[in-house]
């Protein structure tokens, strides 16, 4: 990704209690009168990276970045014993999403997701139509069963080096996959 425009620094940010012992951490960036603009990282795990939010221009817009359930700096972490992870569904984060809109008191918002949050705010917007202003997608993911299977369990993570492997797996490595290979579910 380009920089487009310098880093800046939040205006507000803060914790968001989730009613059942998670709490969200947000801010907001740029034009504090601006056009809302929620940002939606990936996942599992790492939280909020600063630089994709640079590409919205801070005159214009009121940016929000924030840390999914169990990740970057909500609490609890992932990595905490503690953390009931039970808790942690796409049906909760997308109660998460709408929590934040209520509390930052915006009446609709562009959503920018990537990869997994590419898939988050689909799920986003087919709950909550009224309050989806524009929707930005990047590096889509379809995250089915499968191919979490074959990332976690399967061929990635075997230690085959790229190419080596047999079948749909073998082909994708190799950048010679087709897309009916990919949906057939058949990923190793």
């Amino acid at each position: 990704m380009v920089d487009l425009y310098p880093p800046t620094h939040p205006y507000d940010s803060g914790f968001l209690d989730t009613g059942d012992g998670n709490r969200i951490y947000y801010e907001q960036l740029g034009n504090p009168e601006g056009k809302p603009a929620l940002y939606v990282h990936g996942g599992p795990g790492a939280g909020s990276p600063r630089r994709p939010t640079r590409a919205w221009d801070p005159e214009r817009y009121r940016v929000i970045r924030y840390d999914q359930r169990n990740c970057g700096r909500s609490t609890p972490h992932a990595s905490d014993p503690a953390a009931d992870m039970a808790l942690n569904t796409t049906q909760h984060l997308i109660d998460d999403i709408e929590r934040l809109r209520e509390h930052l008191g915006i009446e609709r918002w562009l959503l920018d997701g990537a990869s997994w949050g590419s898939t988050l705010i689909l799920a986003y917007a087919q709950q909550h139509p009224e309050r989806v202003s524009e929707i930005v997608i990047q590096a889509v993911t379809t995250t089915r069963r499968a191919e979490t299977d074959w990332l976690y369990r399967g061929s990635a993570g075997s230690g085959r080096r790229r190419g080596t492997g047999s079948g749909p797996a073998r082909r994708r490595a190799s950048g010679t996959a087709t897309c009916t290979d990919c949906w057939r579910g058949t990923p190793g």
